[in-house]
């Protein structure tokens, strides 16, 4: 229950302006999940959730991208594995070295992108499903930012 609230926090303020814990309580409470002032405040501590101005002034939570060490590991890991990628249609598909699937669908889990709802890995190919068409496109552009550097 508590993977899957997480995932709703990081869905819901990739979607919306976020100010307040409040607020995100009222977002997480229409999306079915019961939860407490004292709930959201926890999980935006576990998430290390951060707030920046946006385009409109406005305070917004956001992921914070770079946690570190742990940020630098998953792109480093997604770019030894990574070989290639290719779109058909909100499913984008991304090719790597033998052995390594597994662990860049890991790393791209663990980078939070809010276009991607998630990815099944086998042994050199992933299958990432992305919210839509135009999220496909942005997706592929950041992940091609980030394989080259």
């Amino acid at each position: 229950m508590k993977l899957e609230r997480h995932s709703k926090i990081v869905e819901l303020i990739g979607k919306y302006e976020i100010e307040t814990q409040e607020e995100l309580a009222d977002y997480l409470n229409q999306a079915g999940f019961a939860v407490t002032q004292a709930t959201v405040s926890r999980d935006i501590r576990e998430l290390k959730l951060t707030k920046v101005q946006s385009e409109s002034g406005k305070q917004r939570y956001m992921v914070l991208q770079n946690q570190g060490s742990f940020s630098d590991k998953y792109i480093r890991i997604l770019r030894d594995g990574y070989l290639s990628m290719d779109m058909a249609q909100n499913i984008l598909v991304i090719k790597t070295v033998s052995g390594m699937a597994m662990a860049v669908a890991a790393a791209l889990d663990a980078l939070h992108f809010s276009e991607m709802v998630g990815c099944i890995a086998g042994d050199d190919t992933i299958m990432c499903a992305i919210r839509t068409v135009d999220d496909t496109i942005l997706m592929m552009d950041k992940l091609k930012k980030l394989v080259t550097g």
